[in-house]
């Protein structure tokens, strides 16, 4: 299998993170897609995402999945065996569901927006907004704090163990350094569930 990305974006690497923490990783070959220069935009890669995002599974018979969620519950469903990081049980599967949408929608989507709109990194294909981007950068600032408070009484965003959420939560923390966001001490409680994760293996790769 082939696993289209670019290394430095937030999805492939919670894809990354995803299939480490599974033990999986090596069931993939990452081929690298250089987003700034357009490489997505070619008509290669459209073939396989007309989205022309990263990330892309491509199966070995082809097939090619689109979408870093349904990529990891590919992987959850295909190898049953291996760590279940979207919930054992179906109240556990409910609330890793309800804490994914929480982080891609008032987490990492302000984010990226604010990346893109304040930094110029697309201009080529889209007209920033840079006041849209600052909007979104306070937004962003707005659910760490939230992430902060929820973490108080825990070492996990839900479910009292890593779970997908951990792992996409880190991405877009880490990734928010670009919008000059950065934990510290004061999110003491955001601060110390991140140190934790980036220790972790799967957080080098």
């Amino acid at each position: 299998m082939k696993l289209y990305e670019t290394k430095t974006a937030p999805n492939p690497r919670r894809v990354r993170m995803f299939l480490a923490e599974k033990g999986l990783l090596d069931k993939v070959e990452c081929v690298e897609v250089d987003i700034q220069k357009g490489e997505n935009l070619q008509p290669e890669f459209v073939a396989k995402n007309p989205m022309k995002k990263v990330p892309v599974l491509e199966l070995d018979d082809g097939t090619c999945i689109a979408e870093t969620m349904a990529i990891c519950r590919y992987f959850e469903e295909a190898y049953p065996d291996s760590p279940k990081l979207l919930g054992e049980s179906a109240t556990e599967q409910a609330f890793i569901e309800q804490w994914l949408r929480w982080l891609d929608y008032y987490y990492f989507v302000p984010c990226g927006m604010g990346f893109q709109h304040t930094s110029g990194y697309f201009k080529d294909r889209m007209t920033p907004n840079p006041t849209w981007g600052e909007s979104c950068v306070k937004d962003t600032q707005k659910f760490m704090e939230f992430l902060n408070q929820h973490l108080a009484d825990k070492d996990y965003i839900c479910c009292n163990k890593l779970t997908a959420a951990d792992l996409t939560a880190f991405a877009v923390t880490a990734f928010a350094r670009v919008i000059q966001l950065r934990v510290d001490d004061s999110l003491p409680h955001l601060n110390k569930w991140y140190q934790q994760l980036k220790e972790r293996p799967s957080a080098q790769v």
